[in-house]
């Protein structure tokens, strides 16, 4: 049984699921219990219902708004979210990705539509038909679920955490956690203390807390922090102690992030200027980890296991790492192209220390902006004039909006933008392509290292369709493959780290 797509969601292969409480499809779908009323994940402990008396939903708002209450057991919007707004681009799976984002508490649903280039009642329609709510219903579950985990998980104030979770007024905040959970945020605080919830209590205070951010297992925990490690940009972020610690721009300011990888959930210590982006910041952090993905379901797709029997040996779980920034992640690529990944740290270390914005905390700077980089670029980038002018001119596009990045791009219309602009050729739009969606299926054929590993691996990078709709995955796996063969995974996080403090090139 592989991913359970919305909009063919087989009751039985559903049930199957729900009866073996099989975790890997939580976040997947969500079932409704007619006889309780109440709306579980698949892996719920509860005694399995009849057949009869259920029914499956492909949202947390799709069950709020047929009049089910969460399961104050299984805490079913607390799953992983689903992998199916990446591995889906359809108008539907762009607007979770973008209301995942917070635009409709910046914007509202016109903010969401105009994106998206539809009409409100158009977009209304097709994501009440394919999610069964509509966009402010979709936002409306969101907010909800941020609410319930900083009432259960911080000892922030209620007013405070109705702020940062999205809601116009402590009213609303109070009348949605009332009929979503159906107890008032007070009750479910003392409820969650009184059960010793594994998600302890912590101090919240300044902008200051500690999350749990959950991930369907397994996961590649070496190739996620060799990445981070081998990518640092010094002032911006920090790899040491086995901690990633990262500045980011937010919609109403800036948060500093600290995440560590636990057992079964990535610890994130976030210090965040503005609570209202709490919950962009979550989302951001789950894109560049890829945590939502199913990797169960996308290793037996290909061929990824414990003990392969056959070549390729690709280990299980690994993991496509996203981006926090689309502008950054462009920038910082063209100035990665076509040189190491120590060097092309060295110069965006450079291009930061000179045109980043100061902030406090443990890490002084953010990325420049676009605004910045185009002004002042040609001033602090070396390297061939081509190079930099391509760069600066990328930068121009950004700030004038004649380049839009978001998530909620369709892939084609993202790589066509991109190879529009000078020195942008297919590699780089592969790339940032691959990141800034979370698309599942570029393969980087061109790329050196990517190259290599097939060599090592036995893979026919003319003939990849029995790879496809996983391509990206198959990438990773490539390119690890061929970086293992150079260094162990430990001595390469190493010398990865040591290079990032050090800013120096090799």
């Amino acid at each position: 049984m592989g991913v359970v797509t919305f909009t063919t969601l087989d009751f039985e292969q559903c049930y199957r699921a729900v009866s073996t409480r099989d975790a890997r499809f939580d976040g997947q779908f969500f079932t409704a219990v007619k006889t309780t009323g109440i709306y579980c994940r698949p892996s719920c402990p509860a005694i399995t219902p009849k057949q009869t008396n259920v029914s499956f939903l492909p949202t947390a708002a799709a069950a709020q708004q047929a009049g089910y209450r969460a399961c104050r057991r299984c805490l079913p919007d607390a799953a992983p979210g689903s992998p199916l707004w990446n591995t889906r681009a359809d108008l539907a799976a762009r607007a979770m990705r973008l209301i995942g984002d917070g635009v409709i508490e910046r914007g509202g649903v016109p903010a969401l539509a105009a994106t998206l280039g539809y009409s409100q009642r158009q977009l209304t329609r097709v994501l009440t038909t394919e999610l069964g709510a509509g966009p402010l219903a979709l936002a409306r579950a969101h907010r909800a679920h941020t609410a319930r985990l900083l009432i259960q998980t911080t000892n922030m104030p209620m007013s405070d955490i109705a702020f940062a979770a999205g809601f116009a007024s402590i009213r609303q905040f109070n009348d949605t956690v009332r009929e979503v959970f159906v107890v008032s945020p007070s009750v479910m605080r003392a409820e969650a203390q009184r059960a010793g919830t594994k998600q302890r209590v912590v101090p919240a205070t300044n902008g200051s807390l500690t999350l749990r951010l959950p991930y369907r297992a397994p996961i590649d925990r070496a190739w996620l922090e060799w990445f981070l490690a081998a990518h640092v940009a010094p002032g911006v972020e920090l790899w040491d102690n086995n901690t990633y610690t990262r500045n980011l721009r937010t919609p109403h300011g800036h948060t500093t992030a600290r995440l560590s990888f636990q057992r079964d959930h990535v610890r994130a210590e976030l210090a965040i200027t503005d609570m209202r982006d709490l919950a962009p910041t979550v989302a951001r952090l789950r894109h560049l980890l890829d945590l939502d993905a199913d990797p169960v379901g996308i290793d037996e797709a290909i061929g990824a296991t414990e003990n392969p029997g056959d070549r390729p040996t690709l280990p299980p779980g690994i993991r496509v790492p996203g981006c926090l920034d689309g502008p950054e992640l462009l920038l910082r690529t063209m100035i990665g192209q076509q040189i190491s990944v120590a060097a092309a740290a060295t110069h965006t270390a450079r291009l930061v220390a000179a045109l980043g914005e100061r902030v406090e905390g443990p890490l002084p700077l953010l990325f420049p902006t676009p605004e910045v980089v185009a002004e002042r670029g040609t001033e602090v980038l070396t390297g061939p004039a081509r190079r930099v002018r391509s760069i600066v001119r990328a930068a121009e596009a950004l700030a004038s909006g004649d380049l839009v990045l978001h998530q909620g791009k369709p892939a084609a219309e993202l790589r066509d933008d991109l190879l529009a602009l000078e020195g942008v050729g297919p590699w780089t739009a592969d790339y940032v392509t691959m990141r800034l969606l979370a698309d599942p299926d570029v393969l980087l054929g061109t790329d050196l290292v990517v190259r290599q590993g097939a060599t090592l691996l036995g893979v026919d990078l003319a003939d990849t369709t029995r790879w496809a709709p996983w391509r990206s995955y198959l990438s990773m796996h490539l390119w690890k493959a061929a970086l293992a063969a150079r260094n162990t995974p430990t001595e390469s996080i190493a010398a990865a780290a040591a290079i990032a403090k050090a800013g120096i090139s090799v």
